[in-house]
């Protein structure tokens, strides 16, 4: 979690750092948290994680817009599996129900996402990466800092990530 030590309240928090858009970004998805159709291919994954501000407030109502390939590195860009927005909690907390995204190319597996405060503020859209992962090497758009943390459990795969995003 990125929460700042009592006595560090008035530190900056750094914003999560914006990743290349690419080019299957689809505006338009539906509201929902469960973002993988029946029958789609990979391996159940769960995101969840909160959305601060720069100063380390969470931001209840901040919008999430996720959208990544299949477990073989494929896009819908036809209609809207794995594509999704919700919207964070009254304490900035988020949860996405999907699948671990294959590679594809050049590129190592990621999710996109597109996040921001209020209607009011700048959208970042960034890419979220996996550890340990080979093509995280070549990737040209690889972002260390925005590499998820996972762990396995029984039902599949649970990853964490926390947003930092300017409020206005």
């Amino acid at each position: 979690m990125i929460m700042p030590e009592k006595n560090e309240a008035k530190r900056k928090l750094n914003l999560t750092a914006a990743v290349e858009e690419g080019p299957y970004y689809k505006p338009g998805s539906p509201e929902r948290k469960a973002i993988a159709g029946p029958g789609t291919y990979g391996i159940k994954m769960t995101l969840e994680g909160r959305v601060f501000d720069s100063q380390g407030q969470p931001v209840p109502g901040a919008w999430l817009d996720f959208w990544h390939a299949d477990g073989h590195g494929n896009y819908d860009n036809e209609a809207y599996n794995l594509r999704g927005h919700q919207y964070a909690d009254n304490e900035g907390r988020y949860r996405l129900e999907t699948l671990i995204p294959g590679d594809y190319m050049m590129r190592s597996p990621h999710v996109h996402v597109k996040v921001r405060a209020n209607k009011k503020s700048p959208v970042i859209t960034t890419q979220l990466f996996f550890p340990g992962e080979t093509k995280n090497e070549t990737d040209p758009i690889f972002e260390k800092l925005t590499v998820i943390d996972v762990k396995d459990t029984i039902d599949g795969h649970k990853a964490t990530f926390d947003f930092v995003v300017e409020r206005h």
